[in-house]
């Protein structure tokens, strides 16, 4: 069985995930692909993902691929979390990991809206609240949350959940049902109506997003052929890993990833530390530690970057800074690597300029490249301070007086 040591998985990281010199993307489509799919849940990570692989990025080329070009696109797939895609891997995850997610969530609501009062039948109530939707952004309409709210009458509503607990209170199902259309492919998020940083979409039909001339949306893949693509694919980008990464990366259970590595071809692989991970039979790349060298780099990742965001077992580049930044949830914040290590993080001062807290001795040269990383990074940002719901441990000390 072919080895990979843990020297080697920070050079393929390096080099596939277009983070170090020489290895660097040449506009947004590249670089999304070369990462299967951009974590979304916060709307600047996306832009910040881009900045981090390709050299001279501008907002206006993150803008025109999603908004105007289209080759982009947001959907709500694995693990229930919003994703920027590729727009041809879209159809592997409509039949798949972005069905599963509708599938639990359509039940969920139904449940919470007979809980909640709003009828006694939730299914029928969904149905006709998604009909009344769809039938209010017909013909290329593009509303915001609130304006559907205020011209659907089906979205007004408001449910009462888990009453007389800590976590519960009356909440607005407006964002319940968009949800779950999102999920469905049948809207989508489209031009957002705040700044980069901010995240309010203008909803529209996904048909009348992807296919403004007419025509038809492609069919969903069949789930076991929707489940192989979206594996085949993170195998290029992340192996080799470990069936419990994918499982976990996938949100699907581990008969459905067993099944896609089989379908794949995909090869055992011996990890650092003894455990089995899987490879492409065809992933060519060299095993020797010096054909696989590359140049020293630094890099600063956003909240919850796909790089960081794309194993469960990550000791190979975290190593034990794990509890300083990640949350209890397993989300990131902003990371700072050193030559395929995670080393740090990074925040902004109240001036909008980048500050680093580093969580071990890297040393002057990796010291200066990481500065001049967050002195490019303050430039770009132009003044802008980004915020963020997910602060880790070591932001949340570096902010401190």
């Amino acid at each position: 069985m072919r080895q990979v040591s843990d020297v080697e998985r920070r050079y393929r990281l390096a080099r596939r995930h277009a983070l170090a010199s020489g290895h660097r993307a040449d506009g947004p489509e590249s670089a999304t692909r070369a990462m299967t799919v951009l974590h979304a849940t916060e709307a600047p990570s996306v832009y910040l993902s881009l900045w981090a692989r390709v050299e001279g990025l501008t907002i206006d080329d993150v803008d025109r691929a999603l908004y105007e070009d289209r080759t982009l696109v947001k959907q709500l797939a694995m693990r229930r979390t919003l994703f920027v895609f590729p727009r041809d891997l879209l159809p592997a995850a409509w039949g798949s990991a972005s069905a599963r997610v509708a599938a639990a969530h359509r039940v969920r609501l139904a449940k919470d809206v007979e809980l909640g009062g709003l009828a006694t039948d939730g299914a029928a109530w969904v149905d006709a609240a998604e009909a009344a939707t769809l039938a209010h952004l017909s013909g290329g309409a593009e509303f915001s949350a609130q304006q559907l709210r205020e011209a659907v009458p089906e979205l007004a509503g408001r449910i009462e959940m888990s009453p007389g607990k800590s976590y519960g209170g009356n909440i607005p199902i407006a964002p319940r049902v968009l949800t779950q259309l999102g999920v469905e492919a049948k809207i989508v998020r489209g031009r957002n109506g705040g700044h980069w940083r901010t995240a309010r979409p203008q909803w529209t039909a996904m048909e009348s997003w992807l296919c403004p001339d007419g025509g038809d949306l492609p069919e969903p893949a069949k789930e076991r052929e929707g489940y192989a693509e979206l594996v085949r694919r993170w195998l290029v980008t992340f192996g080799p890993g470990t069936e419990a990464d994918i499982v976990w990366w996938l949100g699907s259970t581990k008969g459905a990833v067993r099944a896609a590595l089989a379908d794949v071809g995909a090869v055992e692989v011996g990890l650092e530390g003894g455990a089995t991970g899987w490879l492409l039979a065809d992933d060519s790349e060299d095993d020797t530690e010096e054909d696989n060298e590359v140049d020293t780099w630094a890099a600063l990742l956003p909240v919850l970057d796909p790089t960081v965001m794309g194993w469960k077992e990550r000791d190979f580049y975290l190593g034990a800074h794990g509890p300083m930044l990640f949350d209890t949830n397993g989300n990131v914040g902003t990371t700072a690597w050193w030559d395929g290590r995670i080393v740090g993080c990074w925040v902004q001062d109240p001036d909008g300029v980048v500050v680093l807290n580093l969580l071990e001795d890297v040393g002057a040269d990796a010291r200066s490249a990481l500065e001049a990383e967050a002195a490019r990074l303050t430039a770009w940002l132009a003044g802008h301070r980004v915020s963020t719901v997910y602060p880790s441990i070591a932001m949340k000390q570096a902010l401190s007086p």
